[in-house]
């Protein structure tokens, strides 16, 4: 099948497990009571994800509250006590972040079980996300390797770890989020691909990398206000990337102001056009989707086209998500229609 809709990764929690519409919320459960509520949110969103026509499904990044801190919290030579002030991309935004203070180990294999528990429950393609090594780096504060490289090699070698036991657990695709790479462009060839490249080391099945503007936050919208007529960051790091052993390149390509030409840099790759706006809470058509893939294939074959979602949609309520997702689905049917294309 051509066009096959994918997430990008994250999708709302129901208002039972957590808070909800926020970045960082909090449980509303705890132990087995949370674990379970855990399991119940991951199915009903691959449920969703099945009857909008999603043909590579999440969990929805159910299991974790934060997509990098829910790998971190199992990782051990992190200070979570200690709180370090510290500006997100490119001081973006600042958070008091933990703080790593020695050899970074991991206490367990983290998503290996939720991996297997999604895999038993659906006959779909199933990804799973993992955050990547530069963006972790730039998620949390470093008081112990010096350098960013040097962390970031340390994380890549305990996300292989964790990529080679997803794959055993039956995920086709692990993606590796790096929303800093649109951000930090000249450390990206310098350290960033050679990380990411560690932390897919060894793997059979599809590999991808997501970059994009990040989630649809006040101060991810601000900083797009600041980035003039065209977004042409992608420029800086495409061709680096079109020359690196990941299969595919996940982007924001809907309602932005990337030049959708751009995407003739990643003439080697699988690319998953993201079709959905995650910074509005208005609905896209059916042919709006359709529009946004036609226009990519302009640059890229239909065969290495994926729909998807410019990024995650865990800010967004639930009810607006799911039309989101119905609205990808039926995109992707209408321009199979539109080519002829099956």
């Amino acid at each position: 099948m051509l066009f096959r809709p994918t997430v990008a990764g994250s999708l709302p929690k129901p208002g039972w497990l957590a808070e909800t519409e926020k970045l960082w919320p909090k449980w509303r459960l705890e132990g087995e009571a949370l674990d379970r509520a855990k399991r119940d949110a991951a199915l009903i969103w691959i449920k969703e994800q099945e009857d909008a026509g999603i043909e590579i499904v999440s969990d929805g990044e159910q299991f974790r509250t934060h997509f990098v801190h829910g790998f971190l919290e199992h990782v051990d030579g992190i200070d979570w006590d200690l709180k370090t002030p510290m500006g997100i991309r490119n001081n973006r935004y600042t958070v008091e972040v933990p703080t790593v203070t020695g050899k970074l180990s991991r206490k367990r294999p983290v998503h290996r079980d939720e991996a297997a528990f999604c895999r038993a429950h659906t006959r779909k393609g199933l990804k799973f996300t993992l955050p990547g090594p530069m963006t972790i780096c730039d998620t949390i504060a470093d008081a112990h390797y010096g350098k960013r490289a040097d962390m970031a090699m340390a994380f890549a070698e305990l996300l292989n770890d964790e990529a080679k036991e997803l794959e055993a657990a039956g995920c086709d695709t692990i993606q590796f989020d790096e929303p800093a790479f649109n951000v930090f462009m000249d450390e990206v060839g310098e350290w960033g691909i050679a990380a990411l490249e560690r932390a897919a080391e060894g793997l059979k099945c599809t590999t991808a990398v997501h970059i994009c503007y990040g989630y649809g936050i006040e101060a991810n919208i601000k900083w797009k206000e600041t980035l003039g007529s065209e977004w042409r960051q992608y420029e800086a790091i495409f061709p680096a990337l079109n020359e690196s052993r990941i299969d595919q390149v996940s982007l924001e390509c809907a309602n932005s102001r990337v030049p959708i030409s751009l995407i003739g840099l990643l003439s080697k790759k699988d690319l998953l056009i993201g079709a959905i706006d995650v910074a509005s809470t208005t609905v896209e058509t059916a042919q709006d989707v359709a529009n946004v893939l036609k226009a990519a294939t302009e640059f890229a074959d239909p065969e290495r086209i994926y729909p998807c979602t410019n990024c995650g949609l865990a800010p967004l309520t639930r009810d607006v998500a799911s039309a989101k997702l119905r609205a990808l689905g039926a995109g992707a049917d209408l321009i199979r229609t539109e080519l002829g294309r099956s």
